[in-house]
């Protein structure tokens, strides 16, 4: 059945969840036209309820993501699925194999190597079978780091790479409930089989694997000081996002270099004080994952992290900001940045703004003929660029000057 065909355009899944809310807010207001969208989740009065909240009439579809003919059901209707329902690990895959199966569009918000190594086994070539498009990531992860790595790629001359640093410059805003969800229940996951430890440890989990790969010696590690002086730790996502960099790398037939070496990182201060903050900041994101491991230290953890569903004050959310610069080093040519930036909490409104772009960018995009599990950049790129820099979002690059020696 071809998109057109289908009741809607697009249906955002877990609508009257906490980020489910900000992205059907923000589609309310983006959407064009004419745009056929629905909401869904498990309570058709809290549905209603967000559409007279939002004064829109979209209309609402009650489903349980464990209700596996709903599932098929709500794929089937839609030419993409936008879900906002995790921990994906626990609840992704139904949605992931009957979008495949109905060549079905598909977007997240996931965080968790897991499920994406999972959706990848069993998704990707059903999914390049119906055409269907199966993507990842679609918010503060990974699209900050996959689009600035990939953009910044293409204006250095699509040449192999000798490095990427991503470098978070300012962060402001909530934690995210859900994001700590996530991490817990892959983490639980991991305790219980050790075998996913790997697959969370691994840049190439998300890959067939390089056929070469960089001698330990030389793989980014510890602390650094930029060219200005400031001290940099090493940013609690990196881990994850290089899964889905490299992940584009492979599916455009490892473009970047199969010996890219990689790393992300956050800006603190210059000097003794800076480096103090550096080294906290790397100590608080191992403590997190370690208290997070073991059952004593996570109940702990539990009584002071947000749960699920729960999310920051609007005046934490106003006063939210961010922006990253994302540097790559071409084997031939000069260094180009991509600046990635924005007015909004990352991990909230600018994540729902990601996510409704991504969804509407696969719903009304001129887009790569490409199918399977992608990346944004793999599956969006420039058209999603674009649509963000319409919605206050930054995303520029320029070259760094002389090719370094």
């Amino acid at each position: 059945m071809a998109p057109s065909d289908r009741t809607f355009d697009v249906v955002l899944l877990g609508a009257t969840g906490f980020v489910g809310r900000l992205t059907a807010e923000h589609m309310a207001d983006a959407a064009p036209d004419g745009a056929r969208i629905a909401i869904a989740g498990r309570s058709t009065e809290r549905l209603e309820q967000l559409r007279n909240h939002l004064g829109v009439a979209w209309p609402t579809v009650e489903v349980d993501v464990t209700d596996g003919g709903a599932v098929r059901r709500l794929a089937e209707s839609t030419a993409v699925v936008a879900t906002t329902v995790g921990p994906y690990l626990r609840h992704g895959l139904p949605v992931v194999e009957a979008c495949a199966a109905a060549g079905t569009s598909y977007a997240d918000l996931s965080g968790e190597s897991v499920f994406v190594a999972r959706s990848i086994e069993r998704a990707h070539e059903l999914a390049q079978g119906t055409g269907a498009r199966i993507v990842h990531s679609c918010g503060f992860d990974s699209v900050p780091s996959d689009l600035g790595v990939g953009l910044a790629h293409a204006a250095a001359g699509a040449v192999p790479l000798v490095e990427a640093t991503v470098q978070v410059r300012s962060l402001r805003g909530g934690i995210s409930g859900g994001t700590v969800d996530s991490l817990r229940q892959q983490l639980a996951a991991a305790q219980s089989d050790p075998s996913l430890r790997k697959t969370m440890a691994d840049p190439f989990s998300l890959t067939g694997g390089p056929s070469v790969r960089l001698p330990r010696s030389s793989r980014p590690r510890g602390l650094r000081q930029d060219s200005s002086g400031r001290w940099q730790a090493p940013f609690v996502m990196a881990g994850y996002n290089q899964q889905i960099v490299q992940r584009s790398s492979f599916l455009t037939g490892w473009s970047y270099g199969q010996l890219m070496r990689y790393r992300e990182v956050v800006d603190t201060k210059s000097g003794l004080r800076g480096r103090l903050q550096a080294a906290g900041v790397a100590t608080a994101s191992d403590a997190l994952v370690a208290g997070l491991l073991f059952p004593p230290t996570r109940a702990l953890l539990d009584r002071a992290l947000p749960a699920p569903g729960e999310g920051p004050s609007e005046k934490t959310m106003n006063a939210g900001r961010f922006a990253i610069d994302v540097d790559v080093y071409p084997v031939t040519g000069a260094p180009v940045r991509t600046r990635f930036a924005a007015p909004y909490d990352p991990g909230y409104r600018g994540t729902a703004v990601m996510l409704g772009q991504s969804a509407l960018s696969l719903a009304f995009d001129d887009l790569p003929e490409r199918a399977g599990v992608l990346t944004p950049m793999v599956a969006m790129g420039d058209a999603l660029a674009e649509r963000l820099r319409q919605h206050r979002f930054t995303v520029e690059t320029s070259s760094l000057g002389p090719a370094r020696a």
